[in-house]
């Protein structure tokens, strides 16, 4: 069985643990405690070496970074698919995931915020604001993208979930934990609506996870 180390808040975990339910694939839950500095520990790292969450085990074969994780599962269990068969088509979907993956998640992550915090005396309050100014950004532009496209049907690409849905959703997770308003994206706000309804992303959400407590 595939084992994750993870944890519930971790959005680029929550992103493995909604593919992994798509795919309907199982595996053993390992929580690591970011609140305790638990990825920074021996143990771990002999795990990932970097001490970011999250890893991914098969058999004896250690699997690190979501991005490449994703593209894995894709790889290994091509059914049910995360990207659509055309080739144009398939560079949609990952442009949209790019836009959360590599504009948005990476200066709102835990290493990011407690550097503001510790060595800028950032607040909440400030943290809110910087987290908020990215993440709104980021999404007006992936609204764009869904404004454009005429052939959508309820999801971030088509009418079935795409990797595009699995990185936006632990990314709206995040906006909703920094305050985030989210009525300013209606078309973000559907694909959300679709998603949440779906027992793959119901049972990827942080609160229902083993160390959400």
């Amino acid at each position: 069985m595939l084992k994750l180390y993870n944890f519930f808040r971790s959005a680029t975990s929550q992103r493995l643990r909604i593919a992994l339910n798509l795919k309907g694939l199982n595996y053993e839950y390992v929580a690591v405690d970011l609140r305790k500095n638990e990825h920074s520990s021996a143990a771990f790292k002999a795990i990932n070496p970097q001490g970011l969450v999250p890893a991914l085990v098969d058999e004896d074969r250690v699997l690190t970074q979501s991005v490449a994780l994703l593209e894995w599962l894709e790889e290994r269990y091509p059914e049910p698919a995360l990207l659509p068969s055309d080739l144009n088509d398939r560079a949609q979907v990952r442009a949209l995931a790019g836009l959360v993956g590599c504009d948005i998640h990476p200066v709102n992550n835990k290493r990011i915020l407690d550097m503001l915090r510790k060595n800028f005396g950032a607040d909440e309050v400030a943290i809110n604001r910087w987290c908020g100014t990215w993440i709104g950004d980021g999404f007006d532009a992936y609204e764009a993208h869904l404004i454009s496209d005429s052939k959508r049907q309820g999801f971030s690409f088509g009418h079935t979930p795409t990797l595009a849905d699995v990185y936006l959703i632990p990314q709206v997770e995040s906006a909703r934990r920094f305050g985030v308003d989210l009525s300013r994206w209606p078309l973000i706000s559907e694909v959300v609506f679709h998603c949440e309804k779906l027992d793959a992303f119901k049972r990827a959400a942080p609160a229902v996870q083993i160390d959400a407590a």
